[in-house]
């Protein structure tokens, strides 16, 4: 068996946080991260730093906008990039690899989920196509016999005890009805939302505004998660969210989601 760190991260741009982005994989050392919202094309990624830290890097990235990358201390094999032959959609929003473990391995993806601005926005119709496209993408690892850690910002709060007020939100994006149907219909698949299933009773979140001191005030959203296959979910130890790092200078304003799994 093989114990190894997973984490999903929306860095908000990758050249503005990068001093925030070396100074969390020193200190927590994870084995793999999933990273969203790069905010720049492969050329610009800071490659030779994350590799300096011990990375093998898997890119899909994107000018200005969006950008997904998976980063492993272990070897990447059976790398894919974009939910599906859309040529027509050019965010660069997903990307897939096999993570090779000593005697094991891992199928993980990093997954941006378009926020949708308003409800009553094409961007909002265009956040409920691409629930539907990452559902058919995941119904296609159905068969696959490996464990599956589907990391992301989904910009869904699943519940009510996953938004600091519910009642206010209601209706809004990242807690419109529409959207928690589409996140409770991927994990109806049998998926299961890490955090939840590690802390079942647990208000904690993972994305709070720059503005207002939301971080300060508590006021904040759960919508970065870790969703894991059954094989995933039988070798998760635990799953937390690492805020400290939002206390940093110029820091993204989302929080790192762990999980600790033993493979093999």
């Amino acid at each position: 068996m093989t114990e190894i760190t997973i984490a999903t991260w929306n860095v908000n741009s990758i050249k503005a946080r990068l001093p925030v982005v070396e100074r969390w994989l020193r200190e927590a050392a994870p084995d793999v991260v999933l990273l969203q919202e790069l905010k720049t094309v492969d050329e610009g990624f800071p490659r030779t730093e994350i590799e300096d830290l011990g990375y093998n890097i898997a890119l899909h990235g994107q000018k200005t906008y969006n950008g997904v990358a998976i980063l492993s201390r272990f070897p990447l094999d059976d790398i894919s990039r974009g939910l599906d032959n859309d040529a027509s959609d050019e965010q660069a929003r997903f990307i897939e690899g096999v993570v090779c473990l000593p005697h094991a391995a891992v199928r993980v993806a990093s997954v941006y989920v378009p926020n949708g601005e308003a409800p009553d926005s094409e961007k909002f119709a265009y956040k409920m196509r691409f629930f539907e496209r990452l559902y058919r993408k995941m119904q296609s690892w159905q068969g696959l016999d490996e464990a599956i850690v589907l990391g992301g910002d989904y910009n869904v709060a699943p519940e009510e005890m996953d938004i600091y007020d519910p009642k206010r939100w209601d209706g809004q994006v990242c807690f419109h009805p529409a959207e928690r149907q589409h996140f409770r219909a991927l994990k109806n698949m049998g998926f299961v939302d890490a955090y939840r299933e590690a802390r079942p009773t647990e208000h904690a979140y993972s994305w709070w505004d720059y503005r207002g001191g939301a971080y300060e005030q508590g006021k904040g959203l759960r919508i970065d998660h870790l969703l894991l296959n059954p094989q995933a979910t039988d070798m998760m130890q635990d799953t937390w969210i690492d805020s400290g790092n939002r206390a940093w200078e110029k820091p993204s304003d989302h929080a790192p989601v762990v999980g600790k799994f033993k493979i093999g």
